[in-house]
């Protein structure tokens, strides 16, 4: 392995710290700059850029790339965009600023965030997205997200499963800016469309909003109550869905899927309330997202494509017990 020089010193955490990063720094060398493929520059700054982490998923793949970066050498700094384009572009301007020599990002928005990746490439800071794609290739050095399609489908499985009868149905979906919305209620749809016996009764966005699922649950189930599925595009709406059905009495009568894998969720099906959720491996996406960036740091390419995807898992009451961290053992 080359030498590690210390790199992106001081003035790279004044900057992202400017607009709400955090930072753990190391060593006092000066860098010189922006990032660029290949050359001895391994030891300096990976810049990690996620929604909010008061969600756990968000958070652990966050700490995830965080540990990986830093079991390389490198120093990290870990900052929110709070899903707020404008916000995301000023820690990416943080971030160049600083000599980030690549950026980790699950982004804000496949639209909104091109432009904003576009300026980092440009200015020789690869960019390693995670989580939610762009509506771009040949920008981002990599786009590594979980087979959504794949995981929903075998989640909405689930769901038909725990409905023999049928009956009539909720779904919530997720942000419209993310794509990983549309591809989740789409996937759902080509599984439940199969069952006529399941009969949609609303489809609303919560956000991904834990607060606004129970408030769009409470609503609903007031104007029918006759309602026997819910089926959300995460699992923090779906737990708000678990709060407001067992509010109003319903738990035993409303059958409930979620999506992400989150240790909350899985508690839920521990606990009876919640039947299944597709986990995301989010995990190992940030770990794989490090990796190709040492590697492009190191070398110049990644020696992989840029578009990959990983499986999901389906957690049911068979295999809770086996749960870890966003993962399987």
């Amino acid at each position: 392995m080359r030498k590690k020089v210390l790199l992106a010193a001081a003035a790279a955490f004044t900057a992202l710290a400017l607009v709400g990063c955090s930072s753990d720094t190391s060593g006092d060398t000066a860098s010189d700059g922006g990032g660029g493929a290949g050359g001895d520059t391994k030891g300096g700054l990976i810049a990690i850029i996620t929604p909010a982490q008061e969600n756990p998923f968000f958070k652990a793949e966050a700490d995830a790339a965080k540990a990986e970066a830093e079991n390389l050498g490198y120093k990290t700094s870990v900052a929110s965009h709070d899903d707020d384009p404008n916000k995301q572009s000023e820690l990416i301007d943080a971030a160049i600023n600083g000599g980030a020599l690549a950026i980790v990002l699950d982004n804000a928005g496949a639209d909104a965030s091109i432009g904003p990746i576009q300026k980092a490439v440009d200015a020789g800071v690869p960019v390693f997205l995670i989580d939610r794609e762009i509506n771009e290739t040949g920008i981002a050095s990599a786009q590594i997200v979980a087979n959504n399609a794949q995981g929903a489908a075998a989640v909405a499985e689930e769901f038909v499963a725990a409905l023999p009868e049928g009956g009539k149905y909720i779904e919530l979906t997720g942000k419209e800016s993310d794509t990983n919305a549309g591809v989740r209620s789409e996937a759902f749809a080509s599984v439940i469309s199969q069952y006529p016996n399941l009969v949609p009764a609303a489809k609303e966005t919560a956000n991904w909003s834990q607060d606004e699922a129970f408030t769009k649950v409470e609503t609903l189930l007031q104007r029918d109550p006759d309602i026997q599925g819910i089926i959300a595009g995460n699992d923090t709406m779906a737990l708000g869905a678990v709060a407001a059905v067992e509010a109003a009495g319903l738990l035993d009568s409303i059958k409930i899927v979620g999506f992400d894998g989150s240790p909350d969720a899985v508690q839920a099906i521990k606990d009876g309330k919640l039947v299944a959720t597709g986990l995301q491996p989010a995990v190992l996406i940030s770990q794989l997202a490090v990796q190709q960036a040492d590697a492009f740091i190191t070398d110049g390419a990644t020696g992989e494509d840029e578009k990959q995807s990983i499986d999901c898992i389906v957690i049911n009451a068979a295999n809770a017990d086996s749960y870890t961290l966003f993962a399987v053992e």
